[in-house]
């Protein structure tokens, strides 16, 4: 209908910060084929993807991982991510959310009870992309960008 009214969609595009710990990963590639301004940093926490102009942090975490490490390195890891970042998301990938991974989240959430951080659940990829790029198009300081 809007393309009957002879508007253009205007696609929207960012600069991304990407850590270069994800840049082999599906994730990376992804961003970048959304024509987003993608750059590797090795000086953000490993994990991370940063839309800068939008003021949105995301810390990318698998469960499976979690459940293999100690509690308190990723607790710690969760803990200067969130120390950096103000407007601080983790995205807790995980195939299925079953009661371990709620127990998970539970933790974290009760750990980092009235802070920063927020927890987003993902199943896939494009579920985490379309998660991120909709919180930081929306975000209160994305009106700078075009």
């Amino acid at each position: 209908m809007a393309e009957s009214d002879g508007k253009e969609k205007i696609k929207w595009t960012t600069t991304i910060i990407i850590s270069s710990s994800l840049k082999s990963y599906e994730v990376a590639a992804a961003l970048e084929n959304r024509s987003h301004k993608v750059r590797y940093s090795d000086s953000v926490e490993n994990g991370s993807i940063i839309f800068s102009l939008s003021g949105v942090a995301f810390l990318l975490m698998d469960a499976r991982e979690c459940f293999m490490s100690a509690e308190e390195t990723f607790l710690a890891k969760i803990e200067k991510f969130i120390n950096i970042h103000q407007n601080s998301f983790l995205v807790l990938f995980a195939a299925l959310h079953g009661p371990e991974e709620w127990k998970l989240m539970f933790r974290i959430q009760q750990r980092f009870l009235g802070s920063n951080l927020r927890i987003l659940p993902v199943h896939n990829t494009v579920n985490a992309i379309n998660l991120m790029c909709t919180i930081a198009k929306s975000a209160p300081n994305s009106h700078r960008q075009r």
